[in-house]
């Protein structure tokens, strides 16, 4: 049984008290501009505009897959962008999504929650355009976040 909790809603307006840590997963590429960070941006400006300069200033700081990026957007809401996905397209080289490196996304997730003591709010991320399935990354979900005390609500929008 897992201890993450599902509901119905938007993952840009989490619930609950407390630091909340909402996670999302972004391409390798420094494509900001469909899926789940259009609703984001439509709230807050700065994870996008602090992700555009964290991969045009790459040759200087952990941009690539793995790495996570913490914007605080309001006094008790951060957002993560987690580098999750190789490109953007499907094709012959299959999906976008690499689960090795949102693992380790979610790695750093977790030492940044218990260090802000919040939970975390996501999307069923990896799932929509990176092409992954959720079997896959719940497990991963549970493993870095829940097994190590990190309450997790996943969002299914509509």
């Amino acid at each position: 049984m897992s201890g993450i909790t599902y509901v119905k809603g938007d993952a840009t307006a989490p619930q609950g008290k407390g630091v909340k840590l909402i996670v999302h997963v972004c391409n390798d590429l420094g494509g900001w501009g469909k899926g789940f960070v259009l609703a984001l941006s439509r709230r807050w400006p700065k994870p996008e505009t602090a992700y555009r300069r964290w991969h045009r200033e790459r040759a200087g700081n952990d941009f690539g897959l793995g790495a996570a990026q913490f914007v605080q957007v309001e006094t008790y809401i951060w957002v993560a962008n987690v580098v999750g996905q190789r490109g953007m397209r499907r094709g012959s080289k299959g999906v976008p999504v690499r689960y090795e490196a949102i693992d380790e996304g979610l790695r750093k997730v977790a030492e940044q929650a218990a260090g802000l003591g919040a939970s975390v709010h996501m999307p069923r991320i990896g799932c929509g355009l990176a092409g992954g399935t959720w079997t896959r990354v719940e497990p991963l979900v549970q493993e870095r976040l829940v097994d190590r005390g990190v309450h997790v609500t996943v969002y299914d929008h509509g």
